[in-house]
């Protein structure tokens, strides 16, 4: 009986490892997303990282002969949001596997995210 309840402890705790060892990686991947979006003429690059954080701009010295500035303003932020929207996706798709079953993952990332799927109602104490 002890061999046996000792079997499914260390089976448990391994089932844990591999968990914590899978939300780890996702977690050191998510920390190094980077997407990088180029408009169709090559005139605007942009760069961003996890939360659509700004990581850099490139542009084509040509750029500034072939737009206003204006439409250089909405490449730059077209181009971001491209960028923005796959780092997103790529962050998606790392933390879904990782999700609580049941929760979807727009409940704890999405705009109006909360914890409430992780904790529970109040807990009643026994009579």
């Amino acid at each position: 009986m002890a061999d046996a309840f000792e079997a499914e402890i260390s089976e448990l705790a391994g089932e844990i490892n591999q968990h914590l060892t899978r939300a780890r990686e996702a977690y050191e991947e998510l920390a190094a997303l980077e997407h990088t979006a180029r408009s169709e003429d090559g005139m605007v690059s942009v760069t961003v990282g996890r939360h659509g954080h700004l990581r850099g701009i490139q542009l084509n010295p040509r750029v500034y002969r072939a737009m206003s500035p204006s439409e250089l303003a909405d490449a730059i932020m077209r181009q971001a949001g491209e960028a923005t929207a796959a780092v997103s996706e790529r962050g998606r798709r790392l933390l879904t596997p990782l999700m609580p079953e049941g929760v979807p993952y727009e409940e704890i990332f999405g705009e109006r995210a909360t914890l409430d799927p992780f904790f529970p109602g109040p807990v009643e104490p026994p009579p």
